[in-house]
């Protein structure tokens, strides 16, 4: 189970990076940059890491290159080196059919994470039975932050009573919204709120396209004659995983927003200014085809990878990405954290 400081920590709303995975010119395993970009996300204020997930390539589960367990190890032996005095979420990510699932949770489990983020991706061939039960299989293993993982990228789309149902599973602590969408948000907010659960479970974004208004919005629904409101507490992001100090600032002072009750006009311009990031970032002039590759290339501007190779070959930038992620830092230069990164680089390297 997840321990009250936890649980208590995840409902508060973090700002939590999916990590992603260092290569040299070889497509080798980069251990020193895969360890140093742990500490990178801890020194940024994140309130914790995800790892194993698709911006760490899931191919790091295939048999020419098994990295799932070196990775999720180091990331938690980085994690222990800080002895950190103030609370850091470890989640691992699991996919594959139920018994790989299963294995991965079992990995985790004995890696000492604390959720496991569980992708549904892939499994087309599953009715909404099937993963529900698959799900309560891996949350007897591990609490389970859940996933809905847009279309676009290997998803598929849930009705509202799949969210329903999952929902009352025990041991399903969290959920990331991230179906890119606004409808199907909708469902998964209003299935939480109108579960037995609903105080049991955090939301968390995952829409790239929309992550300032995700956090400043408050969900309202009438359940049995009572109002139920609903917020989504923090982020679960690739997105986050670049400029991570700026996003954790954001994250705090959207939080102290919504606290006061009355947003001012200035954050929907701001909400515009993430989203055209993020469309380079991750490519969405091209379906996402360049999303991992545009992650590793602002992470490799700063220093902090050798370069943005990823280990499949297919995963480059896009054809104009480049100079895309030129525009959004001369545009937006109160969103990008080089000078943070500078300063974290001279002092780990001094360590």
């Amino acid at each position: 189970m997840l321990s009250p400081a936890l649980k208590k920590f995840l409902h508060e709303g973090a700002a939590i990076p999916a990590h992603p995975l260092a290569l040299n010119e070889k497509r080798e395993l980069d251990e020193a940059a895969q360890r140093r970009l742990t500490h990178y996300y801890i020194q940024a204020g994140a309130g914790g890491i995800a790892v194993g997930v698709h911006t760490t390539q899931f191919e790091i589960r295939d048999p020419e290159h098994n990295l799932l367990e070196p990775v999720l190890r180091m990331a938690a032996e980085e994690v222990a080196k800080a002895k950190l005095d103030r609370p850091f979420l470890k989640i691992a990510g699991v996919c594959g059919p139920t018994e790989q699932a299963i294995q991965e949770a079992e990995l985790a489990k004995s890696l000492g994470y604390d959720l496991v983020l569980l992708s549904n991706g892939g499994l087309t061939n599953f009715s909404e039975v099937e993963l529900l039960e698959r799900t309560r299989r891996v949350a007897d293993i591990m609490p389970v932050f859940g996933f809905y993982l847009q279309p676009s990228v290997g998803g598929r789309i849930f009705t509202y009573d799949f969210w329903k149902e999952f929902a009352e599973i025990p041991n399903v602590m969290a959920i990331k919204i991230a179906p890119f969408n606004r409808y199907q948000t909708l469902d998964v907010v209003r299935a939480v709120c109108e579960s037995s659960r609903r105080d049991e479970i955090a939301l968390y974004t995952g829409n790239d396209d929309n992550i300032v208004l995700d956090l400043l919005t408050k969900y309202s629904f009438t359940v049995d004659g009572k109002v139920v409101t609903k917020e989504i507490a923090g982020g679960l992001l690739g997105h986050w995983a670049v400029w991570t100090r700026k996003a954790v600032e954001l994250l705090e002072e959207l939080k102290q927003v919504r606290s006061g009750g009355s947003i001012d006009a200035k954050y929907l311009t701001l909400a515009q200014a993430v989203t055209d990031t993020n469309a380079v970032f991750f490519d969405a002039a091209h379906q996402f085809k360049g999303c991992i590759a545009g992650i590793n290339e602002v992470l490799a501007r700063q220093g902090l990878l050798q370069g943005n190779w990823c280990l499949s070959d297919h995963e480059v930038l896009s054809p104009g990405q480049a100079e895309e992620l030129d525009r959004i830092y001369r545009m937006y230069p109160e969103l990008h954290d080089d000078e943070f990164v500078r300063n974290f680089l001279a002092e780990y390297q001094n360590q």
